[in-house]
């Protein structure tokens, strides 16, 4: 079985008639978007804002209607994947690209749910290297600065290029693990000038987290009754 699908199509069933919902970006949330589109064309009236042009492109394809940020006055509910969860509800993010949007989403919507198979699930993050989103300008400075905090800050290829976020910004992937405080580590990043976001989301940012396993079963745990 999947087990994305399974956490995604789970999530799903938190969504009601009239919502404004935020679609993630990455595997998982596509499973999210496919699910949310077939229950649109079932006759569900909802209508959504994505947190990359990826994802509204795939959105746009499963029929779903969507409005522009400009145009938004509220979130209702995202629902959104994640490269590592820990047991106290702190997630990962950023494999994509997508983590200031996505960010955005978690931070303005009235409930975020993340799904997750569970290969995501980790007792302390910093395995999977954390992405840090920074301007072009004075990158070398920016990167120099991350290094001291004790990091080898490698800046994201597309092939041959650099990745460009859908923001115009560059990505660069640090090695922080163990991280076993992400909300100060999270603080610490965002002192240095040049950084516009990182992919460390506390936990604070969610209120459910949906984990999918290969033998069918779901785990679903509120963030609120965690450590």
């Amino acid at each position: 079985m999947n087990a994305k699908k399974i956490a995604a199509e789970k999530a799903v069933e938190y969504i009601e008639p009239g919502m404004v919902i935020g679609l993630g970006t990455g595997s998982t949330a596509a499973f999210t978007i496919q699910k949310t589109g077939e229950m649109v064309r079932q006759g569900l009236d909802v209508h959504a804002v994505a947190s990359s042009l990826q994802s509204e492109d795939l959105a746009k394809q499963a029929g779903i209607p969507l409005i522009g940020f400009e145009n938004m006055e509220r979130i209702d509910l995202s629902i959104d994947g994640a490269d590592e969860v820990d047991d106290n509800g702190n997630l990962l993010k950023g494999g994509g690209g997508a983590l200031l949007r996505e960010k955005i989403l978690a931070f303005n919507s009235k409930q975020f749910i993340v799904v997750t198979d569970e290969s995501k699930r980790v007792n302390t993050l910093g395995k999977f290297n954390l992405a840090v989103e920074i301007i072009p300008f004075a990158r070398e400075l920016t990167m120099k600065r991350l290094e001291e905090l004790g990091t080898n800050p490698i800046l994201r290829q597309r092939g041959n290029q650099n990745f460009i976020s859908d923001n115009g910004n560059l990505v660069v992937d640090c090695n922080f693990y163990p991280i076993t405080d992400p909300a100060a580590l999270n603080a610490m990043l965002h002192l240095i000038p040049g950084v516009v976001e990182t992919g460390l989301f506390s936990n604070h940012l969610v209120h459910k987290i949906i984990i999918g396993y290969h033998d069918g079963s779901v785990l679903e745990f509120d963030t609120t009754q965690t450590g």
